[in-house]
């Protein structure tokens, strides 16, 4: 049985929208993007890089907008990260039928999503790593199918911007911490162990 963590940067008050870019994720009039990468640092993609050396390796459980935007973002890059994600597995959920997948060793999971999941969960392999992908992180805490949230909270307020956990509806989810550390940046890296996933 593979487990899932879910890494994402988070402002204050939970905004995960367009943390790399301005032009990431302009949905609902949001202006603020890239406003995570004052507080990145090598800490910071340190802990990532030893999260996903702890799961044995790298397989990315996606959404079709996070999957576009990495692609078009980490596709042109070089470097160890950037190698690890093309070579890695990736099942991106979507609800575009028929849509090529350009990126290498992609798959797309359509149909009943939370049936799909847990069939990938029950694939011997490493752990699967979601970033970004706010619909797909929703789905997965409500049906409790993730173990594992690795936040990079940074010291800021934006305002404005979708939240990883919603102001209203959120399912209510209980959690231990595991470790929490701060960077020179002010990031504080966290991680919390999710109680109660479903089996």
């Amino acid at each position: 049985m593979s487990a899932i963590f879910i890494a994402e940067h988070i402002s204050l008050e939970g905004v995960m929208q367009a943390p790399g870019r301005a032009d990431e994720d302009t949905r609902g009039g949001f202006r603020g993007g890239g406003w995570a990468t004052a507080g990145a640092n090598g800490q910071v993609t340190s802990a990532l890089a030893d999260r996903v050396g702890q799961a044995g390796g790298m397989r990315l459980l996606l959404g079709r907008r996070s999957y576009d935007d990495m692609l078009s973002y980490w596709n042109a890059q070089g470097g160890p990260f950037a190698e690890g994600l093309n070579a890695a597995p990736k099942y991106v959920v979507s609800r575009q039928t028929g849509t090529p997948l350009p990126w290498p060793n992609s798959t797309p999971i359509t149909g009943d999503v939370v049936d799909a999941i847990r069939a990938l969960k029950r694939e011997p392999g490493p752990e699967l790593c979601v970033m970004g992908s706010g619909e797909l992180v929703d789905t997965l805490l409500r049906r409790r199918l993730a173990e594992e949230l690795l936040l990079f909270i940074h010291p800021l307020l934006l305002g404005s911007g979708r939240r990883l956990f919603p102001a209203e509806g959120a399912a209510p989810l209980a959690v231990e911490r595991l470790s929490s550390a701060a960077t020179e940046t002010g990031v504080v890296i966290a991680r919390y162990r999710v109680r109660d996933v479903a089996p």
